[in-house]
C-alpha cells in the first residue's frame, strides 16, 4: 500500500505521543526530591522498555485479536510476535496505540514516588499492562464488552472516549489510589518541609513537552480536517482554562498563584479534555476544563487533610480530572459528532453510559491492581526499608547521584547530611588537640 498523508500523520503522533513519556520524566523528576529524581525518571524510561516488549510479544494481539473472556479482551496468541501484522497496515495503528499504553504505566509511577522498589515496579508495570491497561483498552476502544456488540455496550450504549478519559487516565488514577494505599505514606509526610519538589524549571519544562506530545495524542485518531481543527482548537484552550482556574483558585486559598499550579493545571486541562477533544466545541471544552481546574486543585489540597500521600498528585489530577472530561460528554457532546449531551437536547442516554463505563473501569482497575500489589508486596515487596528512604531512592535503588558537585564545607554531597557533625564544622567545635578528634 503506498503511503498517504494520514500515514505519514499518524507517525508524527505516534512519536509525538512516545516523546511524551520522557516528557512526563521530567515533569515527575523535577517534583521529587533531589535524592529521589533519577529513580523517578528510570520508572518512566523503564515503562518504555517493559511494555514495548511485552506489546511485540502479545499485547499488539490483546488489542487487536478476535475477542476471549466474553470480550473482556482480545486473544493473546493470535497476533503473538505480530504474526500476521507484519506487512499489514494495521502494524502502523498498534504502533500508535502502544505508546499510549507505555505513558499510562509511567503516570502511575507518580503517586508511590521515593518509596518504591524498583524492581517490584518493574515487575508490576509487566503485570499490569497486561491485566489492566490491554483489556481495558480492547473493553473501550476496540470489539469488548463497551463495543456496540459488547455485553456492556448493548445494555448502556457505547461510551464516548477519544483519546484516553476512560483507559488511560481514569485508569491510572484509580491504579495510582490502591497503591498509595497499600504502601503507604513517605516517611513524615505532611511534616517534612523537605517533600517539596526540587526543581520546578524541569517541571515547566515537562510540562511543555507533554503539551506538545498531547496534540497527537489527541489529534492522532482524526479523521477529517474539520474534526483535526477541532481538536487542536480544544487541546489549546482547555489547559489554558484550567491553568487559569487553578491559579485562581490557589489565589483565593492561598493568596498566590504557583509556577507549579500552573503546570499542574494545564496538565489537568489536558487529562480533562483527552476524553471530549473532538465531541465538544471549544466554549464547552474552556467549561469542562474550567470545573477540572477548580476540582483537580482542591483535590491536591485536600491529600494532606486526609493523609493521602499522592506524592506527584497522579489521583488528583489524572483521575478528578479524568473523570470530569469522560462525564461532562453526558451534557456537552455535540450532537454533529455523535450522540448529544443534555445540554444539546440529547436526554440523559449519553450521560448514563459515561457514569456506567466510569464505574466499570474503576471496579475493574481497582480490583485487579489490588489483587496484583498484594501479590507484589508478600513476594517481592513493595516498599524500601525506612533507612533507605532516608538516605535517598536513587543512592539506595540504583548506586547514583542526580547531581555530582559537593559542599566545600563538609565535602559531602548537597542535600546530604551526614550522621554526626563533622570536626570543624558550625555543628562542632574546632579541636584543640589530637585527642578531641573522633
Amino acid at each position: 500500500m503506498e503511503l498517504s498523508a494520514g500515514h505519514v500523520w499518524t507517525v508524527v503522533a505516534a512519536g509525538l505521543v512516545f516523546f511524551m513519556t520522557p516528557g512526563l520524566a521530567l515533569f515527575y523528576g523535577g517534583m521529587t526530591r533531589a535524592k529521589g529524581v533519577l529513580n523517578m525518571m528510570m520508572m518512566s524510561f523503564s515503562a518504555v522498555g517493559v511494555v514495548g516488549i511485552a506489546w511485540v510479544l502479545w499485547g499488539a494481539s490483546m488489542l487487536s485479536g478476535d475477542p476471549v473472556l466474553g470480550g473482556l479482551t482480545a486473544d493473546p496468541f493470535a497476533h503473538a510476535g505480530m504474526r500476521g501484522l507484519i506487512d499489514s497496515p494495521d502494524l502502523l495503528s498498534s504502533d500508535f496505540g502502544v505508546t499510549f499504553a507505555i505513558i499510562t504505566v509511567a503516570l502511575i509511577s507518580g503517586a508511590v514516588a521515593e518509596r518504591t522498589r524498583f524492581g517490584t515496579w518493574v515487575v508490576f508495570t509487566l503485570v499490569w499492562v497486561t491485566l489492566v491497561y490491554f483489556p481495558l483498552a480492547y473493553t473501550v476502544w476496540g470489539d469488548g464488552l463497551f463495543s456496540e456488540e459488547g455485553a456492556l455496550g448493548r445494555v448502556f450504549g457505547e461510551p464516548i472516549d477519544f483519546a484516553g478519559g476512560l483507559a488511560v487516565h481514569i485508569n491510572a488514577g484509580v491504579a495510582a489510589l490502591v497503591l498509595i494505599l497499600l504502601i503507604g505514606p513517605r516517611r513524615r509526610f505532611g511534616r517534612d518541609p523537605g517533600q517539596r519538589p526540587h526543581n520546578l524549571p524541569l517541571v515547566m519544562l515537562g510540562c511543555a513537552i507533554l503539551w506538545f506530545g498531547w496534540f497527537g495524542f489527541n489529534a492522532g485518531a482524526a479523521q477529517t480536517v474539520e474534526q483535526a481543527a477541532l481538536i487542536w482548537t480544544n487541546t489549546l484552550v482547555a489547559p489554558a482554562a484550567a491553568m487559569l482556574a487553578w491559579l485562581l483558585t490557589e489565589r483565593v486559598r492561598d493568596g498566590h498563584a504557583t509556577s507549579l499550579g500552573a503546570a499542574s493545571g494545564a496538565v489537568a486541562g489536558l487529562v480533562a479534555i483527552t476524553p471530549a477533544c473532538a465531541n465538544v466545541s471549544p466554549l464547552g471544552a474552556i467549561a469542562l476544563a474550567a470545573v477540572a481546574g477548580v476540582c483537580s486543585a482542591l483535590a491536591v489540597g485536600l491529600k494532606y487533610r486526609i493523609r493521602l500521600d499522592d506524592s506527584l498528585d497522579v489521583c488528583g489530577v489524572h483521575l478528578v480530572s479524568g473523570i470530569v472530561g469522560t462525564v461532562a460528554l453526558g451534557f456537552l457532546a455535540l450532537p454533529s459528532e455523535g450522540r448529544a449531551g443534555v445540554l444539546y437536547g440529547g436526554g440523559w442516554g449519553l450521560l448514563g453510559t459515561q457514569v456506567a463505563a466510569t464505574v466499570f473501569v474503576v471496579l475493574y482497575t481497582a480490583v485487579l491492581t489490588l489483587v496484583i500489589g498484594l501479590v507484589l508486596g508478600a513476594t517481592m515487596g513493595l516498599r524500601i526499608t525506612r533507612r533507605a528512604e532516608v538516605v535517598g531512592v536513587d543512592l539506595t535503588q540504583h548506586a547514583e547521584s542526580a547531581y555530582s558537585f559537593t559542599d566545600e564545607a563538609t565535602g559531602h554531597f548537597a542535600g546530604q547530611t551526614p550522621r554526626r557533625p563533622l570536626p570543624g564544622t558550625a555543628e562542632a567545635p574546632v579541636p584543640t588537640t589530637k585527642g578531641q578528634l573522633r
